[in-house]
C-alpha cells in the first residue's frame, strides 16, 4: 500500500498566474470526493505538487477509486515516503520497493531511475542519484536491466525537505478541468443515452451542472422519472451535486398536439423545452444550456431543425456530441456507467408525442406561424409548469 498519493494534472500546469486558482479548486473537488470514503484524508500542496495524505485506518483503495472521478486529475501515483533521508537507507528502501512491486516472474524487464531534487540541500544531486540508485537496484534485483530510453519500469524518486518520495505506477484519471472553474450550465436531461454523456463532457471542461427533466404524466410513468433521477446520480459522481428540476410538461404537450400541425410537433415541443430550460438557467445562475443533440441523428436534429430550436434561445447552447455518431456516444456512456440505465425500456415525453412523419427541413417562419395557434393558451400553461416544478437535490 501507499503512504501518500501524488496527484498529477495537465492543463492546470499552463494556467500562468491563475494556476493557483485551478489548483485550489482541484483540491476542493478532491476533498469532496474523499468525503465518500471511509477514513480521514488530507490534501496538501507542496512546491508545485498536490498530495493526498491518509491518516489512521483508511480505505486506501476506495480513495483511489473516488479520485478517478475527479475532473482535472490525469494521474494518481501511490507513493512510498522515506522519512529517514540518509542515502543508504533511501537506496535500501528503493530496492525493497522494487523487489515487492516487481518481483522476478521470469520475464525480462527494464528500468530507469528518474530522480528529482526539489530540496537542494540534499548532498547528492539528481545525476548522482540516478547513477547510484540505479546501481543499487541492479545489484538488488538482478532480473532487471537498465534502459534509459524506453524502460518498462520508471522509478521516480523525489527528494523533498519532508522526505524522499518513491513511486512508479500511474493510475489514470479523467483529465479535463476541475468542476467549478468554468461557470455553470443547465442540462436538458432525458432518459436517453445522449444527454447524460453531454453533461459529463461539458462538466469535464470545468462547468458546474444543473438539470431540467420534462415529465409527462400519465403518459410517462414514475419509473421513467426515477430512471432520470438515477442517471443524474450517476453523472453527479463526476460533476458534483446537481439540482434536477422536474417539469410537468403534459398540458403544454397536449396543447401543442391539439393546435399545431402534427409533423411540427417535435420541433415546437423542443422550442418550448428550451424556453423553460432557459428560465431555470437564469434562476440557477447558469451561463448556457447543454443538450445531447448530434447532427442528423433524428428528425429534430437536422441542421434546419437545430436552427429553429436555437432561435428561441438567448443563452449559448452547448452540444458536445454534435459530431459524434451513435456508437461513439455509446462507448462513452458505457465507460461512465450510464448506458445500462439509459436503455431501460421506460418511455419519455419525446417518444410519446412523436409524429409519424416529422418534418426534417422545417422553415423558421412556418414554425413561428404555427406557434401563433397557441397564443391564447400557452402563457398560463407555461406559468403552471414553472409553478409546479419539483426540484430534487442529487448527489452520488
Amino acid at each position: 500500500m501507499y503512504q501518500a498519493l501524488l496527484i498529477k494534472y495537465a492543463e492546470i500546469g499552463i494556467k500562468g498566474k491563475n494556476r493557483h486558482l485551478f489548483e485550489d479548486r482541484l483540491m476542493h473537488q478532491m476533498a469532496v470526493a474523499l468525503r465518500r470514503v471511509d477514513g480521514s484524508f488530507e490534501t496538501v500542496k507542496e512546491m508545485g505538487r498536490i498530495f493526498v495524505m491518509p491518516h489512521g485506518e483508511c480505505d486506501k483503495v476506495g480513495a483511489i477509486e473516488a479520485l478517478q472521478n475527479v475532473f482535472g486529475i490525469t494521474g494518481i501515483c501511490p507513493v512510498l515516503i522515506v522519512e529517514d533521508m540518509d542515502y543508504d537507507n533511501v537506496a535500501a528502501q528503493l530496492v525493497q520497493y522494487v523487489q515487492e512491486t516487481y518481483p522476478d516472474n521470469g520475464t525480462a524487464q527494464t528500468f530507469k531511475v528518474n530522480a528529482r531534487r526539489p530540496w537542494k540541500q540534499y548532498p547528492k544531486d539528481s545525476m548522482e542519484l540516478n547513477a547510484d540508485l540505479g546501481e543499487a537496484v541492479l545489484n538488488g534485483c538482478p532480473w532487471l536491466t537498465v534502459d534509459v530510453h524506453h524502460p518498462d519500469i520508471l522509478l521516480n524518486v523525489e527528494v523533498r525537505q519532508s522526505g524522499v518520495y518513491i513511486y512508479s505506477k500511474v493510475i489514470p484519471g479523467p483529465g479535463g478541468l476541475p468542476v467549478g472553474t468554468s461557470g455553470k450550465a443547465e442540462l436538458l436531461l432525458s432518459g436517453g443515452i445522449d444527454s447524460p454523456v453531454a453533461g459529463y463532457m461539458i462538466a469535464k471542461r470545468g462547468v458546474e451542472i444543473d438539470a431540467v427533466y420534462f415529465h409527462a404524466p400519465p403518459y410517462t410513468s414514475d419509473r421513467a422519472r426515477q430512471k432520470v433521477v438515477d442517471l443524474a446520480k450517476q453523472i453527479s459522481k463526476y460533476t458534483g451535486p446537481i439540482h434536477l428540476h422536474v417539469v410537468n410538461f403534459t398540458d403544454i404537450q397536449l396543447a401543442i398536439y391539439e393546435k399545431c400541425p402534427h409533423e411540427e410537433l417535435t420541433i415546437i415541443m423542443r422550442r418550448y423545452m428550451m424556453r423553460i430550460a432557459e428560465i431555470f438557467a437564469h434562476r440557477d445562475g447558469a451561463l448556457g444550456l447543454i443538450t445531447g443533440e448530434s447532427i442528423g441523428q433524428v428528425a429534430s436534429q437536422t441542421t434546419q431543425s437545430l436552427l429553429c430550436t436555437n432561435a428561441v434561445c438567448t443563452l449559448p447552447v452547448f452540444r458536445p456530441l454534435i459530431g459524434f455518431d451513435k456508437q461513439e456516444i455509446i462507448d462513452v456512456a458505457e465507460r461512465i456507467g450510464t448506458f445500462d440505465t439509459s436503455i431501460l425500456p421506460y418511455e419519455d415525453c419525446c417518444t410519446i408525442f412523436v409524429a409519424k412523419h416529422p418534418v426534417t427541413h422545417p422553415l423558421l417562419k412556418v414554425i413561428e406561424k404555427s406557434e401563433h395557434n397557441l397564443d391564447d393558451a400557452i402563457e398560463p400553461l407555461m406559468q403552471q409548469a414553472l409553478e409546479t416544478t419539483e426540484t430534487i437535490s442529487i448527489t452520488s
